[in-house]
């Protein structure tokens, strides 16, 4: 889930997970019972393994971003409307969509109990944007002005250390100046990379330590109990922080997540009430869930987008966009969802989803089933006769990459190698060093809610290396008009221009869209109240203990 989770990429199949073969849980707690009892029982959640430590700059995945939700507290989060409403922030103002004055809500102190600054947000900004640091959520600060000089891009040397556009005005106050108007920044602010950090995150040598990874300090709902230990510990500790200024849940203080290599697994511990809340039920639990939980199984709709990912920068073979049409014209959507999702997700038509205003519904004509023209199309342009076909065991998608694997042996006449890695880390890993150069399963859930987060972070030519463009798709065109429509001043006008960048993505197809999401969640008997956001995190102020 990197999401550049950001938009955020998931690890499990974003909501639902395919199951893999149950195998032995990868988690174990600090006990053996749920929810319930009293405030040291803590209310414990199923989580896959974050792919780095836990730097926020640095996450651009769900299974990390999760954890982090529950450390920090974000300048905006968003209405039922898809708004961007105040949270850490006092006011966040503009006149001309450029210059953008942000005022802190007073009260926040992270977790040491100093006051949380503007300073600390001017910190973190700067660090993320500076390209000797490899943060990965960099690019998401690409439009502030002076980040050409922080972050060049490669080859080349920064000849500044922090962006000009970034203004401390006093403690309380941040100013921040954009190269042109971006109507959609306030919506940005909260997304992880936003967060602020402390001055001890960074060490003596400029760089975050390992130390604030594995113990970061936030100023958020949560703090950690212990340092996590990436790849050896199979929980993560957290409590109430006394001080957080906001709402804080009743009747309980402990939280924990809990490490699952198999979503079988938690679904097990789920039924039995070792586990409170689990938020990617395998397909297999989809059809009886309702029955076994009643109300404490959820599905309801989500923003998300399952792909199938083509390596265009590194693989010569798949550079023929009519290809990337064949395989795409091969892939029977509507029997994988029905069939293999049990129903729980919906076909592709578009890149965006139609949770977020700007969705078209069948505007992708190449995501119509059509597996004769496809093979006519295929042999046509001499496709490869073998496809490698990469995914992500821990996020339990192995039987819809193999119905995916199935549609193009039977339909393109082609030998397919499904291939596994055991953790969603390790094709991330793999995509970035260029390593893995088949096709390969990704999904994007949103970092906030605009159409324009379906384009940029994925497939803006600045998001290659500093984003979640794994494919490495380039398109001057694109980049071009998705920077009208983020520098349109009127909504309807800017919406155009995005739909006008969906359509190129619709003609190139850089990814293959497969599927949209749909939460499928369910909790133990131990808790009520579970919501899950618009960002797919719990909301976890709102959890009561039954």
């Amino acid at each position: 889930m990197r999401v550049t989770k950001g938009a955020r990429i998931v690890a499990s199949a974003a909501l639902l997970a395919i199951a893999v073969a149950a195998c032995g849980s990868g988690a174990s707690g600090s006990g053996d019972s749920a929810a319930g009892g009293g405030d040291d029982t803590p209310v414990r959640m199923e989580l896959g393994e974050p792919q780095k430590l836990l730097f926020p700059q640095d996450t651009t995945e769900s299974e990390g971003a999760e954890v982090l939700a529950a450390l920090f507290d974000p300048l905006v989060t968003y209405n039922d409307k898809k708004e961007p409403v105040e949270e850490a922030a006092e006011s966040i103002t503009t006149d001309d969509s450029k210059v953008w004055t942000i005022k802190l809500k007073p009260g926040y102190t992270w977790h040491d109990g100093t006051p949380v600054k503007a300073a600390d947000y001017a910190r973190a900004w700067n660090f993320a944007a500076l390209q000797d640091n490899g943060m990965s959520s960099s690019f998401f600060f690409g439009r502030v002005d002076g980040y050409d000089d922080v972050h060049p891009g490669e080859g080349k040397t920064p000849t500044a250390k922090e962006m000009k556009g970034v203004k401390v005005v006093d403690d309380n106050t941040l100013e921040v100046t954009l190269t042109a108007p971006f109507s959609q920044f306030k919506t940005m602010l909260g997304y992880t990379a936003f967060y602020p950090l402390p001055e001890k995150a960074i060490g003596a040598d400029g760089k975050l330590s390992q130390e604030y990874g594995e113990n970061p300090i936030g100023q958020g709902l949560f703090k950690m109990d212990k340092p996590y230990k990436k790849g050896t510990d199979t929980a993560i500790d957290l409590s109430v922080y006394d001080k957080f200024p906001g709402k804080k849940p009743a009747g309980w203080t402990k939280l924990q997540f809990k490490i699952y290599t198999s979503s079988e697994t938690a679904w097990n511990d789920l039924q039995a009430d070792n586990l409170d809340i689990h938020d990617s039920l395998p397909p297999t639990a989809i059809g009886t869930a309702k029955t076994l939980l009643g109300d404490r199984f959820k599905q309801e709709p989500d923003a998300g987008v399952g792909y199938i990912g083509v390596p265009l920068a590194y693989n010569k073979e798949w550079q023929n966009a009519d290809l990337r049409k064949a395989v795409s014209m091969a892939i029977d959507r509507k029997t994988i969802t029905e069939t293999v999702f049990s129903g729980a997700m919906t076909p592709a038509d578009d890149f965006i989803n139609p949770a977020i205003q700007g969705n078209r519904p069948g505007i992708c004509t190449a995501c119509t089933y059509n597996p004769a023209e496809a093979k006519k199309l295929y042999e046509a342009n001499n496709g490869p006769k073998s496809i490698d076909l990469g995914y992500n065991a821990d996020g339990g998608h192995k039987e819809w990459i193999e119905a995916v694997a199935n549609n193009l042996r039977a339909n393109l006449g082609v030998e397919v190698k499904t291939q596994p890695f055991e953790k969603f880390q390790g094709i991330l890993d793999a995509l970035d060093a260029k390593e893995f150069k088949g096709l390969f399963r990704m999904g994007w859930a949103i970092d906030y809610p605009s159409p324009e987060n379906y384009l940029t972070p994925i497939f803006g030519t600045g998001s290659i290396g500093t984003g979640s463009n794994y494919g490495g798709y380039s398109n001057k065109e694109f980049d071009e008009t998705v920077a009208k429509g983020d520098q349109a001043t009127d909504p309807a006008e800017g919406l155009k221009f995005y739909q006008q960048a969906d359509d190129i993505l619709l003609k190139d197809l850089p990814y293959i869209p497969v599927y949209f999401y749909r939460l499928n969640y369910g909790y133990s008997t131990k808790i009520n109240n579970v919501k899950v956001n618009l960002l797919n995190q719990v909301e976890w102020a709102d959890v009561t203990k039954a």
